[in-house]
């Protein structure tokens, strides 16, 4: 059960083209047992008292119906989620003070060496700026230092499946005493108590499932399924060394932030991630006084909720008024456009990208020609090439269809043609790897090379059984081969790990891609951070997923975007420890305008299919570590900025004054809320969609200076053929730190756009490149 839930939860990407039709995902996921969400806004004090309309609207409903309220919010916002039936819920909707009523939706969840990469780049960056002096080597120094030793007081929450607490990377071994200011808890659970959180782990949380058929196991903060330890290793987990799969990946592994604090809240059970679940875990983090919050989950991009039904996106939005940063997963529904998710302006949105570590899995041909191969196996055939080698559409059966023969699909193959040899199968199909691997098992073949271009880059995990993932280019030598060839023969070589592999990063084929479904007037993703083929820590009895005569390993290697969001977490944390008054959309900004676009070729960054990588790929390029220390710049993006973004998306004024607490008394929206006008709000990115190329289009931004000492910044512009941009003014003089000061950007395109046009706007000086991209839409 396990491995089938692990492998649901983590290879969504795969079985996303078969779920996408199903009426399920098209109604999105909501519940069957009556579980409705209601949301009020915001809440009204910091002591937990209810507001006076919540606390009437419960005592009427349950006057009336017992046992009916799930759960309440009220420390970081207003509401509940309780049974109700349809037409209950259509009477609360109608209620004063209600914002939404929504069914509870069902969501999925969507490192060692990485953490190097990064800085690897980051000094890719450092060398890319204009007239760099002695200065800029010594503020990145600096930056370094801070890099590597702050955090010590920051606290960063995960949501997910929980956490395995006696991990090493979980030690607490020299740090310092809780911060004061904690509220949180550590729940006494399943196998967990209080005296499994320490310095690092200071605090855990689970959730009661309501569902009767949850098993009593998953009462705890003990993570059962790995996805959760594996995050929060990543963002926050201390230095260890020696650490590998199974030899794989040796090396010291640590996460990006490892003095920070951990904070645990496993909102996901067996079937997935309630969204009542997720705002009680968001309700209680804003209540503990986490200053981060790392979420590696969300929809598919076949349910496309809207503000007023997104948990992730209405406690994020209560999160960040708080002050607290929330970064999430982009999601794994890539390589189509438009299906980012979480992709509101107020949380950090992270794609995911290759690093410059490859699990090579090769196939031997006869004659000693090796075809370079993707996976993790630990293949027992002999390093000879002496195992028969065929063509699954060479095996198809009789009656059978070409098609499904050559994609290994079952029922389609001959059990006596594939017994005993190495099946080469295509994947043009939808189905995943494994499936093949089944059906090929099951008609007693020895090995399976699968022919996909999309997943090359990304090593599955295939334990002991011999498999491997090549390229359609190398596939032609292979076909070539058999066909040319009486006997054709071959191996399949266990696998090895290779470092300072070239090109990468590169954007992964199962990264969500934008524009935002939302607006596309917003660039979405914000940023890229590693995602693939990641070493981290594990459960460490997780007997389901372990190779043949091996112990349960304490390390693992995995891929998606929920291993990207948490190396922007740990990035986030350790700006936050360094710069404690930073709001979350400064943060941010460091972060987006700090990235580069550079792989380590010194090349523009790629996609996984080897085209030049867009904002809409990955936002403003790959997450660098010491860059965000020291910006230079940031974009502030206020409260009245998103609550302008609420009136251009649709929100009625009513509703967004219940929604904020920190709205100013006087706040009303825009006469003219369009969604055009969700390019103006201030923001580190600018999309603008419905571009006419006859009109000009002029959009306004603020810059605060976060330097030393008075500091003169220059515009530079990176733009196509037949774009006109300019920039008023194009020379921003500041007198000393937190100075705000405004410019406005005018676009005027020459002939027809028949295409989106991409660019780049810079502040540069001697000390800083302060870089956002844009993009226009026809």
């Amino acid at each position: 059960m396990k491995a089938i839930l692990l492998f649901l939860l983590l290879f969504v990407p795969f079985i996303f083209s078969l779920l996408r039709e199903t009426k399920a995902a098209q109604a999105g996921g909501s519940n069957n047992h009556g579980l409705y969400i209601v949301y009020m806004g915001a809440s009204p004090s910091t002591d937990g008292s209810l507001r006076d309309d919540h606390a009437k609207l419960i005592n009427s409903l349950f006057r009336r119906k017992a046992n009916a309220l799930v759960h309440t919010y009220k420390h970081g916002f207003s509401g509940f989620a309780a049974r109700l039936s349809e037409a209950e819920a259509e009477l609360v909707a109608k209620k004063p003070g209600v914002v939404s009523v929504f069914p509870d939706p069902m969501l999925k969840l969507h490192t060692t060496h990485s953490w190097d990469f990064l800085k690897y780049q980051t000094a890719l960056k450092i060398d890319s700026f204009p007239n760099k002096n002695s200065n800029t080597s010594s503020s990145a120094s600096n930056a370094a230092a801070a890099s590597s030793n702050g955090g010590g007081d920051t606290i960063i929450g995960i949501l997910d499946t929980g956490i395995w607490p006696e991990s090493k990377s979980f030690s607490d071994e020299g740090m310092a005493p809780i911060p004061t200011g904690w509220k949180g808890k550590c729940m006494a659970g399943r196998n967990f108590n209080s005296s499994n959180c320490n310095k690092k782990l200071i605090g855990a949380r689970f959730y009661d499932d309501e569902d009767d058929d949850t098993p009593e196991e998953y009462q705890t903060a003990r993570d059962l399924v790995g996805h959760g330890t594996h995050v929060a290793s990543t963002a926050a987990g201390c230095t260890v060394s020696g650490a590998s799969y199974y030899g794989l990946a040796t090396g010291t592994a640590k996460g990006g932030s490892p003095s920070s604090r951990i904070a645990v809240y496993r909102v996901c059970s067996p079937q997935g991630c309630l969204g009542s679940t997720i705002l009680k875990a968001y309700d209680d983090a804003i209540e503990d006084g986490v200053d981060v919050l790392s979420l590696s989950l969300g929809a598919s991009a076949a349910y496309q909720p809207d503000l007023y039904t997104d948990p992730i996106a209405i406690g994020a939005f209560h999160a960040v008024e708080k002050g607290i940063t929330v970064v999430c997963s982009a999601g794994n529904d890539g390589p189509s456009p438009s299906t980012v998710t979480n992709a509101v302006p107020w949380i950090l949105t992270v794609a995911a990208t290759t690093i410059d570590r490859d699990f090579e899995s090769n196939l031997l041909l006869g004659g000693n020609k090796v075809i370079k191969g993707e996976g993790i196996n630990f293949s027992a055939l002999k390093k000879t090439p002496e195992y028969p080698l065929i063509y699954a559409k060479s095996a198809k059966k009789s009656e059978g269809d070409d098609n499904r023969a050559s994609n290994c699909q079952d029922d389609s193959l001959e059990a006596t043609t594939i017994k005993g040899k190495i099946v080469v199968c295509e994947r043009k199909d939808g189905y995943s790897t494994y499936e093949k691997i089944d059906t090929v098992k099951s008609l007693g073949g020895i090995g399976v090379v699968v022919i996909d271009d999309e997943s090359r880059a990304v090593a599955d995990n295939y334990k002991a059984f011999p498999a491997t993932v090549i390229s359609s280019k190398d596939a032609t030598d292979i076909l070539s081969y058999i066909n040319s060839t009486k006997n054709p023969v071959a191996t399949i070589l266990p696998t090895e790990t290779v470092t300072e592999y070239k090109p990468a990063p590169a954007v992964a084929y199962f990264s969500s891609r934008g524009p935002s479904y939302i607006t596309s007037n917003m660039i979405k993703p914000d940023i890229a951070a590693p995602g693939v083929n990641i070493l981290a820590a594990w459960i460490a009895n997780d007997t389901d997923d372990t190779p043949a005569g091996k112990d349960p390993p304490l390390y693992n290697v995995i891929s998606g975007t929920s291993m990207s969001c948490p190396h922007v977490s740990g990035v986030a944390a350790t700006v936050k420890s360094q710069h404690p008054d930073w709001s979350p959309s400064a943060i941010k900004s460091a972060i987006m305008t700090t990235a580069t676009q550079l792989n380590n070729l010194k090349a523009p960054i790629t996609t996984d299919s080897g085209s030049v990588a867009t904002p809409f790929d990955y936002g403003a390029g790959e997450v660098t570590t010491e860059g965000p220390l020291q910006p230079g710049l940031v974009y502030e993006t206020t409260i009245v900025d998103y609550l302008n973004f609420l009136c251009y998306f649709g929100y009625n004024e009513s509703k967004i004054k219940l929604i904020s607490k920190t709205m100013p008394n006087n706040f009303t929206c825009p006469e003219d809320s369009s969604s055009e006008k969700i390019s103006n709000i201030n923001y580190p990115s600018i999309a603008i969609s419905n571009f006419n190329g006859s009109a000009s289009k002029t959009i306004s931004r603020v810059v605060k200076y976060v330097g030393d000492n008075e500091a003169v910044f220059t515009a530079t512009i990176e733009a196509p053929s037949g774009l006109n941009v300019t920039v008023k003014p194009d020379e921003l003089r500041f007198k000393g730190y937190n100075q705000t000061l405004t410019y406005q950007v005018t676009f005027t395109f020459h002939g027809v756009m028949k295409k989106n046009s991409m660019g780049v706007i810079s502040w540069t000086n001697e000390m800083y490149n302060v870089r956002s991209p844009f993009v226009l839409l026809p």
